[in-house]
C-alpha cells in the first residue's frame, strides 16, 4: 500500500509546453471500441495499445468527451499500457438515453458494466464527473475489480462557486455557436489562464454540427437536468455524504491530482479526502486549473505514470510522508 505523499509539480524549463493551442498529435494508434452500458445503452470508446497490457480506463468530466484524453492515452500506450478512453452516456459518440436518464445511478451502472467486460482489473483515471462516478462505484461495491484509482481535481467536498461556474457555462451556450471563433472565445472566457489555440480545427472534436449549420457541444442537453446547481440547502449531482462513505472504503492505491488554480477542488477539500483515504498520494500541478489534463498535459501524464510505476512496488517506509516543492508558488 502506498503511503501518503504530497507533491507539487511545475513544468521544467526544458519541458515543452502543453497548451490546448498545440496541434493534436495523430490518432493513428486509436482503435474504435464499444461497450454496452446499463439498459443496453451503447458506449463508444477508443483503445490505445493491446489488451494484453495493463489496462488504464480514462473517464472524462461532465460536458467533455473521450477526446480530452487523447494525448495522455497515446503516452500511456507508448509506456506499455493499454489506454481506453470512454465517452460517457450522452457524451461524444455514445448513445443518448431516450429517457434522458443521466443520473448518478446510471453512470455508476454503466461503469460497472464496462469494468466487468474488461479482461483484467483496470487502473481508472477519472476527471471530475468521471472521478466521482469511479469513487462511488468502487467504494460501494467491493467485488468490482480495479487495481488503482487516479482522481483528477475531485473529492467529496467541492467548492460550490466553481461547480456553479461549470454548469452555468454549459447552460449558457445551449443555442450553439455560429463559428469556431465563437467557441474559442467562450472557452477563453471560462478559462482565461489557458492561451487560446492558434489552430481552431482541434475544437471540432468536441462539437457537432446540426442541420441549421450551427455548432453545438457534443453532449445531450438533457444531461443538464441532472447536473444541478449546488447551494447551501441542496446537493449537486453527487451527494457528499455518500461520496465520503464510499471513499472510506477504498483500499486500492489512490492518487489525487489537483490543479493549483482550481476553483472546484480546494486544498482543504483535497486534505479532507486524504483523511478519508489515508494511504492516498496527493499531487498539485502548478499553472493548472480544474481542467488539469488539458492545462498541463505533459506533467499530468508524468504524474500518472509515476504513480502507476510506484504502485507496483511497496514503499520502504510506510510511515514516511514527504513534500516536494519544485518552484511552487505559495
Amino acid at each position: 500500500m502506498l503511503t501518503q505523499k504530497e507533491v507539487t509539480m511545475t513544468p521544467s524549463h526544458t519541458r515543452p509546453t502543453d497548451q490546448s493551442g498545440q496541434k493534436d498529435r495523430p490518432n493513428s494508434s486509436a482503435v474504435p471500441a464499444l461497450f454496452i452500458g446499463a439498459n443496453g445503452l451503447v458506449l463508444r470508446a477508443s483503445r490505445f495499445g493491446e489488451l494484453t497490457a495493463p489496462i488504464v480506463l480514462l473517464l472524462h468530466g461532465g460536458g467533455q468527451t473521450r477526446q480530452a484524453w487523447s494525448d495522455t492515452a497515446q503516452t500511456l500506450a507508448g509506456a506499455g499500457y493499454c489506454a481506453i478512453t470512454l465517452d460517457a452516456r450522452g457524451h461524444g459518440e455514445s448513445d443518448w438515453c431516450a429517457h434522458g436518464d443521466y443520473s448518478t445511478a446510471s453512470l455508476v451502472a454503466d461503469l460497472d458494466a464496462v469494468i466487468r467486460t474488461l479482461p483484467t482489473a483496470p487502473i481508472i483515471v477519472g476527471a471530475s464527473m468521471g472521478g466521482l462516478t469511479a469513487m462511488l462505484a468502487l467504494g460501494e461495491d467491493a467485488s468490482l475489480p480495479c487495481s488503482a484509482l487516479v482522481l483528477v481535481d475531485v473529492a467529496p467536498r467541492l467548492e460550490q462557486q466553481g461547480v456553479r461556474r461549470i454548469i452555468e457555462f454549459m447552460r449558457r451556450h445551449q443555442d450553439g455557436f455560429d463559428s469556431l471563433e465563437q467557441v474559442r472565445d467562450a472557452i477563453a472566457a471560462y478559462n482565461p489562464h489557458r492561451p487560446p489555440p492558434s489552430d481552431l480545427s482541434g475544437l471540432r472534436k468536441n462539437l457537432r454540427q446540426q442541420n441549421d449549420g450551427r455548432l453545438y457541444w457534443h453532449w445531450d442537453p438533457a444531461f443538464l437536468d441532472h447536473a444541478r446547481l449546488p447551494s447551501d440547502t441542496s446537493e449537486g449531482m453527487f451527494e457528499r455524504v455518500r461520496l465520503e462513505r464510499a471513499a472510506r472504503k477504498l483500499s486500492i492505491p489512490v492518487l489525487l491530482i489537483r490543479g493549483y488554480q482550481s476553483d472546484v477542488l480546494s486544498d482543504q477539500g483535497a486534505r479532507e479526502l486524504l483523511n478519508l483515504v489515508t494511504h492516498a498520494h496527493y499531487v498539485v500541478l502548478n499553472q493548472a486549473g480544474h481542467m488539469v489534463a488539458g492545462d498541463r498535459n505533459t506533467i499530468f501524464t508524468e504524474a500518472v505514470l509515476g504513480f502507476l510505476q510506484a504502485s507496483r512496488t511497496p514503499p520502504r517506509n510506510r510511515a514516511a510522508s514527504s513534500t516536494f516543492d519544485h518552484g511552487a508558488s505559495t
